[in-house]
């Protein structure tokens, strides 16, 4: 009799145990990251599946940045959208005009009772993904500034000093030059995202406009500027130094070929996102890695200006219940605890989004511990940002960005100069936003 009473018990408890399992509320979260990105990702949303019972973040790799957006557009029009969609920062001004498909997420915390303070956040992240009004529209996660790596190995058999990276464009130079002649590396540089590294944020640093109406935080209108006197300088300088087997391109968009030609050494300098960092320490082997701001050009500017943001927000987009929204809402704000922050900041290399996980790294001693670790924060937030630093906003701008790739590959062809390039990828440019306009007024 007590062997079936137990029986039943445990039998009832299985039974309650499955109901409660399946009365969870799941949330979809589309992201972008893969290798060691992707696996601290996924191991954040176990965290917080982990802590609760009520709710479980199901997370799905869907490729690229580009591709993840596209295939966002796609599921809404289908009305299979996920909650949560992680959207590159290029992908800002497509998503602002898309209100329809968008639950901004101030409303979204504010909806669900979720503690909620844009001066939480780091102001240069904060300040990218606002509205006119100042309000939030989505969350800062992986937010991220181009930042430059250097072989220290190399830099010293070159007779370099490993602890004085170059801090101009004629130090990278003339570093670069000394490297390849001594044998220590074939090449000097290689270089991730041209778009994003070697103009818009060259643009940036230059105090430069990238485009009218204030890089296109100013509205719809707007048109493309990058091809000024500096621009085509810098442009006829990656050129002149491909000719000469200095610098060796890394391919269209996020430049797949960069990271391989420095994790083997055959190039001793490489540019990318700051959110790179884990990835480069952990494949570069064989030797030791330096960390550095972007260079700048001193005969153009003494006070270089911040660099620009890159990385991903998530956005929340419409069409879901109001438990699903509620769970989002409590996985932001798990999110956004500077514990979870200031580890993933601390393993990626990505800005920490709010200034509680910056103080709380300077706490736990970790800038210390890691040189370098503190380069892009300091770059990013370097003086008062101006019109033209505080990034750039226009619609469909990764297509814009293809663009620029084609117009590059044709430049290191010899197909046409620095300014006849730059000149026709603003031409082609303002057709993709006349046309954005158009499916968006």
């Amino acid at each position: 009799m007590f062997k079936n009473v137990l029986g039943l018990s445990v039998g009832l408890a299985a039974v309650l145990s499955a109901g409660a399992a399946f009365a969870q509320t799941e949330i979809s979260w589309w992201h972008a990251l893969d290798a060691e990105l992707g696996k601290k990702l996924e191991s954040i949303a176990q965290g917080f599946n982990d802590s609760q019972s009520e709710y479980k973040v199901v997370t799905t790799y869907k490729g690229s940045y580009p591709e993840t957006l596209t295939a966002a557009i796609a599921a809404f029009r289908a009305n299979e959208q996920p909650a949560i969609v992680q959207v590159f920062e290029v992908g800002t001004g497509t998503m602002m005009a898309a209100k329809g498909a968008v639950k901004p997420v101030y409303e979204l915390m504010t909806e669900n009772d979720q503690p909620w303070d844009p001066n939480a956040f780091l102001a240069p992240v904060v300040g990218y993904y606002s509205d006119t009004d100042g309000n939030i529209l989505s969350l800062p996660f992986n937010s991220s500034t181009p930042i430059m790596y250097y072989n220290k190995t190399a830099f010293e058999e070159a007779g370099l000093d490993p602890e004085t990276p170059p801090k101009t464009w004629a130090e990278v130079e003339t570093a670069m030059r000394q490297i390849v002649d001594s044998g220590a590396a074939n090449c000097g540089l290689s270089t991730a995202w041209v778009s994003w590294i070697q103009l818009e944020n060259l643009s940036a640093i230059h105090d430069q406009p990238y485009g009218t109406l204030e890089n296109g935080f100013g509205g719809l209108g707007t048109e493309f500027t990058f091809n000024g006197p500096i621009q085509a300088k810098h442009w006829e300088n990656l050129k002149k130094w491909s000719d000469e087997g200095l610098y060796q391109y890394g391919g269209p968009v996020g430049g797949p070929d960069a990271a391989p030609k420095f994790y083997s050494g055959e190039c001793a300098i490489y540019m990318n996102s700051s959110g790179s960092r884990a990835g480069v320490i952990a494949n570069s082997k064989d030797f030791e890695v330096g960390f550095a701001p972007l260079p700048y050009y001193d005969d153009e500017t003494t006070d270089p200006k911040n660099s620009i943001i890159g990385g991903a927000t998530l956005w929340v987009l419409n069409g879901h219940n109001d438990d699903v929204y509620k769970g989002v809402a409590e996985f932001f704000t798990y999110l956004s605890q500077p514990e979870v922050q200031a580890d993933w900041h601390q393993f990626t290399g990505y800005l920490p989004i709010t200034n509680a996980a910056f103080e709380l790294g300077k706490e736990q001693g970790y800038y210390e511990a890691n040189p370098g670790s503190d380069v892009a924060i300091e770059q990013i937030t370097r003086g008062t940002p101006t019109a033209n630093s505080k990034g750039i906003r226009f619609g469909n701008l990764s297509q814009v960005r293809t663009v620029i790739d084609e117009e590059f590959e044709a430049l290191l062809a010899g197909q046409k100069s620095a300014q006849e390039a730059l000149d026709a990828a603003v031409v082609r440019g303002n057709e993709i936003l006349r046309e954005f306009e158009t499916t968006n007024q």
